[in-house]
């Protein structure tokens, strides 16, 4: 009936995936924030913590990183992680190493099988994305590749694209994020988001930002996102929606598109 394909996570089959996922991001600057943060939103049952790393303050201490991933799979109680650095340039914190600093923690990271997910940009160096790709396919981490604009939304045609190009890199999930400055962007992007999943082979996530991009978080599953982003204990872009109003809607929609017996 929807054109999502499920992301499936460790313990699941194509048969019992959930559409959508709910992640809820850690964004702590501390370890004993983040393991706080972990205790605060664990109550409230997301499929899938995301630990924003690029706001953690130990960033560049590669053993602390590791080590605190691992205690937060540990207080997860079984909820999978997707663990992500994001760059200055798609809306990031600035960090304290360089590029080949950030590649070295991602494989210290993996090497320790400390995360389910990671997240990746396609605006990476090629060969560092080659590199990621073989690593997490190595450690048995599923990649996810991904796109963010925080000023505009781009063309069908070109939203149509990077779906297309994450795919193309080896990506296991393809993400796009976009600002809509109009309420027909968003329409944009979940028109693309639903040809990209007709049309392509792994899960797509795609999301709107901002007032206008709620919508899209919440809906934006029917046509073909299989995750969305919200609210734990704190947000990390701008336009999710707490868990609880989240977890709301979605019943209702459920229960509405639900073939009548």
């Amino acid at each position: 009936m929807y054109a999502a394909k499920p992301i499936v996570l460790p313990g699941q089959n194509t048969g019992n995936a959930k559409l959508p996922l709910i992640c809820t991001p850690l964004v702590g600057r501390t370890r004993e924030s983040v393991l706080d943060e972990v205790q605060a939103v664990i109550a409230k049952k997301p499929d899938l913590l995301e630990w924003r790393v690029d706001l953690f303050q130990g960033i560049a201490d590669s053993a602390a990183v590791v080590a605190l991933a691992l205690d937060i799979r540990q207080a997860a109680g079984g909820i999978p992680v997707l663990f992500t650095r994001r760059s200055i340039r798609e809306g990031g914190e600035k960090i304290a190493l360089d590029e080949d600093g950030v590649l070295a923690l991602y494989g210290a990271v993996m090497a320790r099988r400390a995360a389910e997910l990671i997240d990746f940009e396609m605006a990476n160096d090629p060969a560092h994305i080659a590199q990621v790709r073989s690593q997490a396919s190595a450690s048995g981490i599923q990649l996810v590749l991904s796109f963010h604009n925080f000023q505009a939304t781009p063309s069908h045609e070109q939203l149509c694209q990077r779906f297309a190009q994450a795919q193309a890199l080896g990506a296991d999930v393809a993400k796009v994020a976009v600002m809509p400055q109009r309420l027909e962007d968003v329409l944009t992007l979940l028109s693309a988001t639903l040809e990209s999943s007709q049309q392509l082979d792994i899960p797509l996530v795609s999301m709107s930002m901002g007032g206008y991009g709620s919508l899209t978080r919440l809906f934006g599953w029917t046509f073909g996102s299989a995750m969305s982003f919200a609210i734990g204990a704190a947000a990390s872009a701008p336009g999710q929606v707490p868990i609880e109003d989240m977890n709301a809607v979605l019943e209702i929609v459920r229960r509405s598109l639900k073939p009548k017996s």
